[in-house]
C-alpha cells in the first residue's frame, strides 16, 4: 500500500494548496486537509490471520503426515515423535507467516477488523490531528480539518467552536458525507478540492472573509506517513 504522501504529485498538491487558497478568500475560517496512510495499528487482524492459518496448516498436515497405524510391521515407518516436531514447527511457522501476511496485506488487515474499531481509531486520530496541527488554537476559534484515512477508507470533518457554532453538526456530516463519496469514485486530490470548494460556500454565508483576517495556518496538504 502506498503511504499518504506517495499517493500525491507536485501538481496534485498544488492543486489543493490552491483550492485552499480559494476557499478562504471567501470565509475567515482557517481550513486544513489532512491525509493519513493509516489511523490505527490493528494488531489483533494479525493475531487473527496467524491463527486461522495456522489451523489450516495444522489440518492439512493431519491429513497428509503418514500415520503410525500404516507402518505397523514395517521399519522404513515414520516415527510418531517427528511428526509431532514437524507438526509444531509447520504450526508456528504458520502462525509468523499469517502475523507478517496480516500486517502487509492492507485488504486482508481490513477484513479481519471490525468497521467500527476503525471508525474509532479514525475519529480519535483525526482529534489528535486537529489539536496537534493547531488547527484548535486559530483566534478566532474558526479552524476546520478536513481529514482523510487511506487504510481505512474513513474521513472525518472536525471543526473548532465558531465554525461548529455557525453551521453546525448536521452541516459538518453532510461536508463529511460528501467528501466520502467524492473519495469513492476519484483520486483524494479531487475529493478534497471540490469538499473545500463546498465548506467555502457554506462558510462564506456565516463566517464571511473580513479585510483584517490574518491566515494563521499554511495553505497546503498535510500528509501522515
Amino acid at each position: 500500500m502506498k503511504t499518504a504522501s506517495q499517493r500525491f504529485s507536485d501538481a496534485q498538491r498544488a492543486q489543493v494548496t490552491r483550492a485552499v487558497v480559494e476557499a478562504e478568500a471567501k470565509t475567515s475560517a482557517e481550513l486544513v486537509p489532512v491525509v493519513a496512510t493509516a489511523s490505527g495499528r490493528y494488531d489483533r487482524a494479525e493475531d487473527v490471520v496467524g491463527l486461522w492459518l495456522t489451523v489450516i496448516t495444522a489440518v492439512v498436515l493431519w491429513i497428509f503426515l503418514p500415520g503410525s497405524n500404516e507402518d505397523a510391521g514395517s521399519w522404513g515407518g515414520f516415527p510418531i515423535v517427528w511428526q509431532v516436531v514437524i507438526l509444531i514447527v509447520a504450526m508456528a511457522a504458520a502462525f509468523v507467516l499469517g502475523a507478517v501476511l496480516g500486517s502487509r496485506i492492507g485488504w486482508l488487515r481490513r477484513l479481519f477488523t471490525p468497521r467500527r474499531e476503525m471508525r474509532d481509531e479514525v475519529n480519535r486520530r483525526a482529534r489528535e490531528v486537529f489539536f496537534d496541527s493547531r488547527v484548535h488554537h486559530t483566534a478566532a476559534g474558526s479552524g476546520l480539518l478536513l481529514y482523510v484515512s487511506l487504510f481505512e477508507h474513513q474521513a472525518a470533518v472536525i471543526a473548532d467552536r465558531d465554525v461548529l457554532e455557525k453551521l453546525g453538526q448536521d452541516v459538518l456530516d453532510q461536508l463529511c458525507n460528501e467528501l466520502i463519496d467524492l473519495l469513492r469514485t476519484g483520486h483524494p486530490s479531487e475529493a478534497l478540492c471540490a469538499t473545500l470548494a463546498s465548506a467555502a460556500e457554506r462558510l462564506a454565508e456565516v463566517l464571511p472573509r473580513q479585510d483584517d483576517d490574518v491566515n494563521e495556518l499554511a495553505d497546503a496538504l498535510v500528509t501522515l506517513d
